[in-house]
């Protein structure tokens, strides 16, 4: 039966960037774009042959704006992809001229290997192979020449592989090569090494190829002493995983029925695809809170350095406007676009990231204890936010009096806090379930915002006369202030929308 690597699955936290550099650079074609099996609202790009056949496939898990993994025991450390052996030279031309910087050539096992980074950091090997295919231009990579595993049991994980229809093929220094029938995976024997983290730039598996679902079974029956998991349906391949006893992750995955089940192949990653148990439960709002991405060559807009993370949702046929969404606690960047859609599909929807954490979770500023606020961190990140909003005006162009801030429980306070504090960037905003955390000085300018504060009235956490002391500084302030109580607690309900379009409207 065939052997060899079905995928490789690594993390980006730049969808974009990630785009970039494997269609523009590398030239792979983008053959699957989907709604994660694991979390329905994850981005999972798959880039490959451009009939996404096994064996030329790497995956990305989007975890926007996450943090870079570390590299460690018992992980892919490299992936390499097979050129033609005379086109080192354009390969090495190209990432100079697309300023990446690249090492090499130098020989690995008697191949000649050019050595490079993705946005991630993930390392990027171009082999020279005479099995590659092509006329030797700089297009595409063939296929996946091989992986590179650190291990700190080598012996171990090379006997492990045996199981995947790997054979030892020889050694050179620490580096053991095994080959199966289409591919190689180095182990390097390494010791003194870290355990590998999760997070970006760091492969999540490896995944070995079965033609079959009865070969998977059977395969998995031999693995059972190391504890495999369960076979999944996974759409486009069945699955199971099962690790080595240096902890690497390995997914032995089926050739069929492959990425053409629910695309033809001339259309292959053009849309964006859901499991078939997300489709019971699709809502656009799931679609919105997926990260969106230009194909190279496609019109897209800046990506500005701004103080905090934050993410646009653009529509198809935009009116101007701008809603800025300041999510709640333990929430994200996307938590209030579903939302924010509802009430104006044709905004642009700028989802920002608060940056102080307590237990966990964001916020947007720290807490001393329960109910009391730490006022210099307030001010703090309130100078940060409006610094931000600023530079998001002049970065992206965006039309200041279309422009409408809307927060939600601690969202809202910060929003409240700005109303005070910089009472100019705050002319029309929506704040739900907020109390008032500002004490002190504030702003002597006076504010001419019209605001809309939404209060639950069995809401114990932001209760209605927290709402009314808010409300009553706000106006004294010189804002226009519309307060209204709603038949809820402090989540949101159906009337928060309903509130928030009739004031709109009025």
């Amino acid at each position: 039966m065939t052997t060899g690597i079905h995928h490789v699955t690594s993390i980006t936290a730049d969808v974009q960037a990630n785009v970039d550099f494997y269609m523009g650079f590398l030239g792979l074609n983008l053959v699957k774009q989907t709604s994660g099996f694991e979390d329905a609202e994850q981005l999972h790009l798959f880039y490959g042959a451009p009939d996404g056949r096994p064996g030329t496939l790497v995956s990305f898990m989007v975890w926007e704006a996450t943090g870079r993994g570390r590299t460690g025991l018992g992980q892919v450390s490299e992936i390499a992809f097979a050129v033609p052996t005379d086109s080192l030279g354009e390969w090495m031309m190209r990432a100079i001229s697309a300023n990446i910087v690249v090492e090499g050539p130098i020989k690995e096992f008697g191949e000649p290997v050019l050595r490079l980074k993705d946005p991630d950091g993930l390392i990027i090997k171009l082999v020279a192979s005479e099995a590659a295919l092509g006329s030797g231009s700089v297009t595409a990579p063939c296929h996946i020449r091989g992986v590179t595993i650190l291990s700190d049991r080598a012996e171990e994980t090379s006997h492990f592989l045996s199981y995947f229809g790997y054979e030892i093929s020889r050694t050179e220094g620490s580096m053991t090569r095994l080959k199966s029938d289409t591919d190689v995976v180095d182990v390097h024997s390494v010791t003194g090494f870290v355990p590998s983290v999760k997070g970006a730039g760091v492969p999540d598996h490896v995944a070995f190829r079965a033609p079959d679902t009865p070969s998977l079974n059977h395969l998995r029956d031999r693995l059972k002493d190391h504890v495999p998991t369960m076979v999944r349906d996974l759409q486009y391949f069945s699955s199971f995983y099962v690790r080595d006893s240096s902890g690497l992750s390995i997914e032995c995955a089926t050739d069929l029925p492959g990425m053409t089940v629910n695309e033809p192949e001339e259309q292959l990653g053009l849309a964006l695809q859901f499991p078939p148990e997300v489709m019971f439960f699709l809502t656009d709002g799931l679609r919105i809170k997926i990260p969106q991405f230009s194909r190279p060559g496609e019109m897209r807009g800046p990506k500005r350095d701004l103080p905090f993370v934050h993410r646009f949702y653009w529509p198809e046929d935009p009116d101007g406007s701008t809603i800025v969404l300041l999510h709640g606690p333990s929430g994200d960047e996307a938590d209030l676009m579903p939302l924010a859609h509802r009430i104006n599909p044709r905004a642009a929807l700028l989802g920002v990231r608060a940056r102080a954490t307590e237990e966990g979770n964001l916020r947007w500023f720290r807490r001393l204890g329960e109910g009391e606020f730490d006022q210099k961190d307030i001010r703090s990140e309130a100078a940060a936010f409006n610094a931000f909003l600023a530079g998001a005006i002049r970065g992206y162009a965006l039309e200041t009096d279309r422009l409408m801030l809307l927060g939600y429980s601690n969202g809202a306070d910060m929003i409240g806090a700005m109303a005070r504090l910089y009472p100019d960037s705050v002319k029309q905003a929506v704040m739900i379930r907020p109390t008032a955390v500002l004490s002190g000085e504030v702003s002597p300018e006076a504010g001419k915002g019209r605001l809309l504060v939404l209060s639950g009235s069995d809401d114990n956490l932001a209760p209605q006369q927290d709402s009314e002391t808010l409300k009553t500084v706000l106006e004294a302030h010189g804002h226009q202030v519309d307060h209204q109580i709603l038949s809820a607690g402090h989540w949101m309900v159906d009337a928060d929308e309903v509130a928030i379009r009739a004031w709109l409207t009025a």
